[in-house]
């Protein structure tokens, strides 16, 4: 018997030029590295570029998971924050429909994986706050507005659905100056980096196991795509099909 993958949306960059061949227009772009991680992990992927905040409940109807991909720094107005020099400009179309993908996802119960600012997306929309710059994080120099390509070691919180995927202390590949600052309502740090900076963030479990679990809900700070690990993606995929 033929079994059909899930379907696993990925939101996208909007840009307002981009070149190929002898085009130079609007685009929405997605790094290869996404899709080509979803199908290593066994789903089918599909593009989100921005839409309408109002149709997200209506896409995540027709959708098995939801990845937030990285992307650029979510405007420090959507958490209450003074804006920082070093917060690079803000991505209006891409912060309202992500958000609203991401409420929909968790109400409806659709698994979801936010990677890198979709992390950060998943706390500010479940209340959180962010820390607005990481100085020498990946081991870049102080001051650096933008984040440096790296790796680093993540090490799981034990106990949490992060661990059950990746149980050991791992180096992963890593582009960001911003993390998270307050944790949203209803979420956990599942893992952390040396420096104490949260690497990993997902939904609760239920305190004495008689209530329903929480649907499947993870963030992680780094990016999976850039590396060789399929345990994160493949989690998401597992959640989608239902096992």
């Amino acid at each position: 018997m033929l079994v059909t993958p899930p379907l696993i949306g990925i939101s996208t960059y909007l840009e307002s030029s981009a070149r190929w061949g002898v085009w130079d227009m609007p685009a929405a772009l997605l790094p290869a590295a996404y899709p080509r991680l979803v199908r290593a992990a066994g789903g089918l992927a599909v593009m989100l570029p921005p839409d309408d905040p109002a149709r997200a409940a209506a896409v995540l109807a027709r959708l098995d998971g939801l990845v937030v991909a990285g992307g650029p720094d979510v405007d420090p107005a959507r958490y209450g924050a003074k804006r920082s020099d070093r917060t690079g400009p803000p991505a209006p179309e891409r912060d309202a429909w992500e958000l609203a993908l991401v409420r929909a996802a968790i109400d409806a119960g659709t698994p979801l994986l936010g990677i890198c600012r979709g992390m950060q997306l998943l706390n500010v929309a479940c209340g959180g706050t962010l820390v607005q710059h990481l100085d020498g994080h990946t081991g870049g120099p102080a001051g650096t507005t933008l984040g440096l390509f790296g790796a680093h070691s993540v090490k799981p919180v034990p106990g949490t659905r992060y661990a059950s995927l990746v149980p050991e202390a791992a180096s992963v590949p890593t582009y960001h100056h911003q993390s998270v600052d307050r944790l949203g309502e209803g979420l956990v740090a599942s893992a952390y980096a040396e420096d104490g900076t949260v690497e990993a963030v997902e939904t609760a479990g239920p305190p004495g196991g008689d209530a329903p679990a929480p649907g499947w809900v993870l963030g992680v700070q780094w990016h999976p795509e850039m590396g060789t690990d399929t345990r994160v993606m493949s989690g998401l995929v597992a959640a989608a099909t239902g096992a």
